[in-house]
């Protein structure tokens, strides 16, 4: 019989009734209830964004929630998410900060970073020692940094991320391998394969969309995901392709759109956890 594979309900999957880029980005859901439906649902761990975090350090604190996740086997942590780290410090530092404090107290498997919306680099000499640093500095907390490529972003794809973190050269320094910004920005499996070293691969995020396209890349992101498999994507050669490379997981599923926002926590969980082990089984994965 196969076992079933380690899944991590990232952020968005558990936040409830709120958005990327909403005025707030603090889930409605009380962080303790939010942790004993994830537990409830059969994942293994969890990932809260920023908003989250301030909330949570500045009511109950990040030892209470650290606490409950122990006590409901949620062993698996992350934390997001860092953008602008190559500007001004004014404008991302207490963000990094936070981070940093939270995943220090959660041991976290890997703070997630980003870039920013606009075109395409075309020199990445200018990332290459700000992320240096962001690493040397979770490393100091006994964490990571995982850099998610977005295809509407300044790093638009999984090969131009890992091109960077090959530049960086750092132990703590690597990837979040999202499967839309693999298909949007148009990055193939095989050159996935080809091009990113499995070692460079600290967190991969499962997702599943139709083939057209909804408003700008952004709202489709945000707004247009699907369950896993009720889409129009190859989730199964995708999970397939990592596993051929060597990748063991845990494996994150960022489930975002309007029709997931509007189900009740519980049943969202519930069915973004029971479609993704579909996948693994269709896929044969034994983890």
């Amino acid at each position: 019989m196969m076992s079933k594979p380690q899944l991590i309900a990232t952020c968005w999957t558990s936040a409830g009734a709120v958005a990327p880029l909403d005025a707030s980005e603090v889930s409605p859901v009380d962080p303790i209830e939010r942790l004993e439906a994830i537990a409830r649902s059969g994942w293994m761990g969890f990932g809260l964004g920023q908003d989250d975090l301030r909330h949570i350090e500045s009511s109950i604190g990040f030892e209470a929630v650290y606490s409950k996740a122990q006590e409901l086997g949620l062993s698996h942590i992350e934390v997001e998410l860092a953008t602008g780290w190559w500007l001004d410090e004014s404008t991302w530092r207490d963000t990094w900060e936070l981070l940093l404090r939270a995943a220090k107290v959660f041991h976290a498997a890997f703070i997630k970073i980003g870039t920013a919306f606009g075109e395409p680099a075309t020199d990445l000499s200018i990332f290459v020692e700000p992320m240096r640093r962001l690493a040397r500095e979770a490393e100091s907390v006994g964490t990571k940094i995982a850099l998610e490529p977005l295809p509407f972003a300044v790093i638009a794809s999984i090969p131009q991320g890992a091109e960077l973190v090959k530049l960086v050269d750092h132990p703590a320094a690597g990837l979040c391998v999202d499967f839309w910004h693999i298909f949007r920005a148009g990055t193939t499996l095989s050159e996935m394969e080809l091009k990113v070293p499995v070692e460079s691969i600290f967190s991969v995020e499962l997702s599943d969309a139709y083939n057209h396209i909804e408003g700008t890349l952004f709202e489709d992101t945000r707004d247009n995901r699907t369950l896993l498999g009720e889409g129009e994507q190859d989730v199964v050669g995708f999970i397939r392709t990592l596993t051929r490379m060597g990748f063991s997981g845990p494996w994150g599923v960022e489930i975002l759109s309007r029709e997931h926002r509007a189900r009740e926590v519980n049943e969202g969980l519930r069915l973004a956890y029971e479609t993704a082990i579909t996948c693994f089984e269709s896929a044969g994965i034994d983890q």
